[in-house]
């Protein structure tokens, strides 16, 4: 499986100052700290970035203000969906200008186009500059699938390289990977193990704004062949990653309440968000503890 991404991507939060403002220093602060603790690339802008509440501005400076801290030690996604066809064209040429080497791009949300709106919208994004694309399928925020069908399709075009999957449709992700060249990568963080070892690429994960080097771990165990410890270390986060992604709370509150906890940048959440409660966060906290102490 090619990995045109690297294996191991974060999904990364985006920083506020108190006051709410972009906090690029603390962007800067953060992304060195995921990149020397193992991950291969950060995705910026995305779900967990809190890209509905950025502007078009901020956007780009964080991608150039990552790409100053991290050089090329690291790959960067930007997130560009919008429901609007045309300004994410426009998104994608301004990632490029700022310093992306790839784009990640989700399937128009809220109206709800038929499959062949959704095909004619990511091939104009991939058309619109020279970066290569991630789809990204996570119909529990857009309303909508990308069909497997559809992903086939779209396979053909030279610049459309990947998948981030949320679909929780793992034999849907099977059939793509069986038919295509199209690397594959775990949206969901119960999934980077299994997702893995059917031929994935890797995983863009929330979790790993906390515990990158140990979600790394899991498949650096599996590349080295000791599939059981792989296993054991998978089945060990599961508890983390159930507080962080499955406890009524959004990933970005809880993730950014731990990474508050733990000293690293983060900052509050934008409205319409709401931090989480001292309680959550100490909750979080103690599971953190107890995962880094195995």
């Amino acid at each position: 499986m090619t990995t045109p991404f690297g294996r191991t991507l974060c999904a990364m939060i985006t920083p506020f100052t108190t006051s709410g403002a972009l906090d690029l220093d603390g962007a800067q602060r953060l992304a060195a700290h995921l990149v020397a603790q193992g991950c291969d690339g950060l995705v910026l802008s995305g779900t967990t970035g809190e890209s509905p509440t950025t502007t078009d501005a901020e956007k780009s400076a964080l991608i150039a203000a990552v790409r100053e801290a991290v050089g090329d030690r690291a790959s960067i996604l930007a997130g560009i969906g919008t429901p609007d066809t045309r300004h994410t064209v426009e998104l994608a040429r301004e990632a490029e200008k700022a310093g992306a080497d790839g784009l990640l791009v989700v399937a128009p949300y809220y109206s709800r186009p038929p499959q062949d709106a959704i095909e004619a919208h990511f091939r104009e994004i991939a058309d619109a500059s020279e970066l290569p694309l991630m789809l990204y399928d996570i119909p529990i925020r857009t309303g909508v699938r990308v069909e497997p069908e559809t992903i086939l399709r779209l396979s053909a075009h030279p610049r459309i390289v990947a998948v981030k999957d949320c679909s929780y449709d793992f034999l849907a992700a099977q059939k793509v990977l069986a038919r295509t060249d199209l690397a594959y990568y775990a949206g969901c963080d119960e999934h980077n193990l299994a997702l893995y070892a059917v031929g994935g690429a890797g995983y863009v994960s929330t979790v790993s704004n906390v515990v990158p080097d140990r979600l790394r771990a899991v498949l650096d165990a599996f590349d080295a062949g000791d599939t059981a410890r792989a296993a054991r270390l998978q089945q060990q986060a599961t508890a983390l990653i159930e507080a962080l992604m499955s406890a009524g709370l959004q990933g970005t509150v809880t993730t950014k309440a731990l990474l508050t906890a733990l000293d690293l940048p983060a900052g509050p959440v934008r409205a319409p968000l709401r931090p989480a409660d001292g309680k959550t966060t100490d909750r979080l906290l103690s599971l953190h503890r107890a995962l880094t102490a195995t």
